[in-house]
Formats: C-alpha cells, sequence, structure tokens
C-alpha cells in the first residue's frame, strides 16, 4: 500500500490517518528522501502518537531545483475542448523549476496575464535515472516512478497563445502548486492508477472531474517518449496532462475559420474580446481546490487549496 510523506520546514513527515510522524532521515531533497524509503518505512510502522497533519505547514514534497516535463493534451476530453481532432501527437514542454510551490501557497497572477488558467494534473515522481533511449513497458513503471503528487499546471493564457510560448505562459512562480503529498507507491499500486480520478473546483464549483482512463499518452509511454531526447533523474517531475473543463476552450469551427483569415493582432484582439466575458478564469479571492484519489481512498493524494491574488 501507499505511504504519504509530507515536507514541512522541519523536515519530513509518514502521513498516517489524521497523524503524521517524523520520518528519521538526513534527506534534505526529494531524490534523498527516494533513497531512504527505509526510514520513511520506519517511521510509517513506528507507534508513536504522531503530530495532527492539520496543524502543520506543508511545503511541496518535490524539492527544487529539479526538471519538470509536462505533456500537452493528454486527455480526450481536454483535446475535444481544445478542438482537437484526429489522432493528437505526443507533446511535451518544460517548466522552470522555480514555478513549483507549495499546497495551499497563493497562485500570484503577474500584472500583465488576464487570463488565468488552472489544469489539474497528475504528477509523476521520479525514483530512478530515466537514461536517453530507455524504453518503459507497464511492468517497468515501479522501477523509474516513486510517487506521485498533485499538481495544478497554472496558466497565462494570453502569454501562451499570442507568443505560442508554453515555458513562459506556464513558469512564473506559483504556476506548479504541489502537494500536499507525496505518494510513494509499492509495485502492486501501479495497477491502480487507472482508477485515480482527478477532481478540481473554484470556490466550491466543480470544474474538472475525470480519471485516467480519459488519457491518451500513459506513464509508461510517455517515459518512452520522453525518453527518446529528455534524461530524468530521480526527483523530477513529469506533468502528465490535463482533463477537460479548464476555462480556455476552443471558439466554434466557423468562428475559428473566420478568424484564420484575420491579421494576428486582429484575431487576437477580437478572441480575447470574447474571453473577457467568460467568467471562468482565475481572478483576486478565488480558491483552487484540487484532489486526486481512488474511489476506496487506498490511494490518495491529499487536497491542495490554492488561494489567488494578484502581484503587487
Amino acid at each position: 500500500m501507499s505511504t504519504n510523506v509530507l515536507r514541512t520546514a522541519d523536515g519530513w513527515w509518514a502521513v498516517r490517518g489524521e497523524r503524521a510522524v517524523p520520518v528519521p532521515t538526513k534527506a534534505v531533497t526529494t531524490a534523498e528522501l527516494i533513497a531512504d524509503r527505509a526510514a520513511v518505512q520506519e517511521a510509517a510502522r513506528s507507534d508513536e502518537t504522531g503530530t495532527p497533519v492539520a496543524g502543520l505547514v506543508a511545503l511541496s514534497p518535490v524539492t527544487t531545483p529539479c526538471r519538470v516535463v509536462a505533456q500537452m493534451v493528454n486527455y480526450r476530453s481536454h483535446a475535444r475542448d481544445s478542438g482537437f481532432t484526429g489522432d493528437i501527437p505526443p507533446a511535451f514542454f518544460r517548466k522552470a523549476s522555480g514555478s513549483v510551490s507549495g499546497p495551499a501557497e497563493a497562485v500570484v497572477r503577474p500584472p500583465h496575464v488576464r487570463f488565468l488558467d488552472y489544469e489539474v494534473e497528475l504528477g509523476l515522481v521520479m525514483g530512478a535515472s530515466l537514461p536517453v533511449g530507455t524504453v518503459v513497458e507497464e511492468r517497468d513503471l515501479p522501477s523509474y516512478v516513486a510517487g506521485l503528487v498533485v499538481t495544478n499546471d497554472v496558466s497565462g493564457r494570453d502569454v501562451q497563445l499570442t507568443k505560442t510560448q508554453f515555458y513562459e505562459s506556464k513558469s512564473y512562480p506559483t504556476f506548479t502548486p504541489t502537494g500536499p503529498y507525496l505518494a510513494l507507491l509499492e509495485p502492486g499500486d501501479f495497477d491502480r492508477l487507472l482508477d485515480l480520478r482527478l477532481r478540481l473546483s473554484v470556490n466550491g464549483e466543480p470544474r474538472q472531474d475525470r480519471t485516467l482512463a480519459d488519457m491518451i499518452v500513459r506513464p509508461a509511454r510517455a517515459l518512452t517518449l520522453l525518453a527518446r531526447f529528455q534524461a530524468l533523474d530521480p526527483g523530477d517531475l513529469l506533468l502528465t496532462g490535463t482533463p477537460g473543463g479548464t476555462a480556455l476552450k476552443a471558439p466554434p469551427k466557423a468562428v475559428e475559420k473566420l478568424g484564420a483569415l484575420l491579421p494576428p493582432a486582429v484575431k487576437w484582439k477580437a478572441f480575447f474580446r470574447s474571453q473577457a466575458r467568460n467568467p471562468r478564469y482565475l481572478r483576486a479571492g478565488d480558491v483552487v481546490t484540487a484532489t486526486i484519489s481512488t474511489p476506496d481512498g487506498l490511494i490518495d493524494l491529499g487536497e491542495q487549496r490554492t488561494p489567488v491574488t494578484d502581484a503587487r
């Protein structure tokens, strides 16, 4: 069964229900913690009463610097929302690890970003090196992936679309809330991946709700494709795509065809004028809640609850 680990300013904690026990480790980074699984198991099995989880201030369980890689349009529902038809070619992009933030830390909207969007995603945390050229079969996943985290691939859509720039639009500080838990998996837990359900709400209103069964390129295949050109190391993070339900959606086909005939400046001005009437984009004062778990709760990555603020 998976073991949930929490990170605070005081160190690492093994979570047992509503209480947590300190992990007796000298690990500072996520990679070092993964290498000291024996200490995690010792804490998880100890007789200590522990500390209430509610009283701990969780940091991201993925420490930085690290590689942060993400998959683009990797759920069928998101592909439909985005106007894609037919086969979707697998695609990856990088995010700055400086965008990683804690599970309760505010998402800060930069002054020049008008259209701030959310994307709940399952994060794979690497437990072993993935050299370029590696082929990962389903049965090999436990050899490469140590655990799972909740992530939110926050996106500045006006930067992303007008510049066709994923790296900038998704890499501002606080644009990758991560945690609260790092769920360290046992080999048998990988059989439950497709049961994991991703949910995201804004101010209590459900926005995203899908299981991994909606995923187009699943983790083993994704790692194989990524390893064609990108090596990964323990502690690195792969975001595996988001389901449908984001604020951004493709315009109707007729409008899209008309827009293609317009000069880019005119097209984007018209598009964002219409987007300004969309109430689903994030605004200061909003609270984004994200969870990932199996229906029976045997794998539960905890609840991420992030307020939204404007940069001062």
